[in-house]
């Protein structure tokens, strides 16, 4: 099997009509096996044309793709995907077991497969305690976590989720995180759709950000976020000296009032540097001097600010 995930080349969907619309244009795009990857765009950006087309919802225009090696159009692609659509729903009078052996059953799972998973899942999503209580009587919260056990009944190599962890709470959510990173580890490959940026930030590996059908940004979220070669530096008092001879590159900010008076308290400052032996050159010079660095951080903008400023 490929180490890809997901491969697309040259993938494009345009609905006709009188007047044709260009869903997607032309993508070319990959996804690791064992990668948490975040697909991001403002709505009509192409992202649910591109999970439609992925998921064999949808038939390409032109281009052509692969899931797990194999081609999107088909349906055999798909045995090792789990699936998880935005606002999904299940059947308010089954109880999350019987919802779960249902889906599964439809996804060609074994009977004795069936009933372990479903138990496992459950205990994983923290649904144990609702396992026989309806659907209907489910919160948000626990909706959205039953659909992502639902999701993994399959065992999938390949998960597609879209905004798992909508109308969840901040523990809900951090119950997702720590899930979606223990399934990362396990090798599966996470394929993300979410307008919670401050969660793709936390989650994903690397992303892709759509704007108008187009693929405009694309890297890890480190390499997407990092503003040039600024350097954030906690360290001990900087002598006047060290930072009259660093004056071109280093930036000392004043500290608090409260901490002037403590001889303990952490000098913050910035160090502006074209690459990477420049830094090291300038924290030899600050460590010569006598000055104890504390932490040495890239300065990043949050993936919301990289979002908003190439898609308006």
């Amino acid at each position: 099997m490929s180490d890809l995930a997901v491969r697309t080349t040259g993938l494009s969907k345009t609905y006709g009509g009188r007047q044709p619309v260009e869903a997607l244009k032309p993508l070319d795009l990959s996804v690791t096996a064992g990668e948490t990857f975040g697909l991001l765009g403002p709505n009509g950006a192409g992202k649910t044309t591109l999970v439609k087309l992925l998921l064999g919802l949808a038939r390409p225009t032109s281009g052509s793709g692969e899931i797990l090696g194999q081609d999107i159009r088909q349906p055999e692609a798909r045995a090792a995907v789990g699936y998880l659509p935005e606002g999904h729903r299940f059947p308010t009078f089954l109880t999350g077991s019987e919802a779960l052996d249902l889906f599964a059953r439809m996804a060609r799972v074994s009977d004795a497969d069936r009933r372990q998973r479903a138990g496992e899942l459950l205990e994983r999503v923290r649904l144990s305690d609702a396992a026989n209580r309806k659907v209907g009587t489910y919160s948000k919260g626990m909706l959205q976590r039953l659909g992502i056990a639902q999701a993994l009944m399959n065992r999938p190599k390949l998960l597609f989720l879209d905004e798992p962890t909508d109308g969840v709470d901040p523990v809900g959510r951090r119950d997702i995180r720590d899930l979606l990173e223990a399934l990362r580890d396990e090798g599966v490959a996470i394929f993300l759709n979410s307008h919670l940026l401050s969660e793709v930030e936390l989650i994903c590996d690397r992303v892709a950000i759509l704007n108008h059908g187009y693929l405009v940004r694309e890297g890890t979220v480190m390499d997407l976020t990092t503003t040039g070669r600024t350097w954030r530096l906690h360290s001990t008092s900087i002598p006047a000296e060290i930072a009259s001879a660093l004056d071109t590159v280093l930036t000392v900010e004043e500290p608090p009032a409260e901490s002037t008076e403590d001889s303990s308290a952490l000098t913050r400052s910035t160090l502006a540097v074209e690459d990477r032996a420049a830094l090291n050159a300038a924290l030899d010079t600050l460590r010569a001097g006598g000055v104890e660095i504390e932490s040495v951080e890239p300065q990043r903008q949050s993936l919301e600010d990289l979002f908003v400023s190439v898609v308006t």
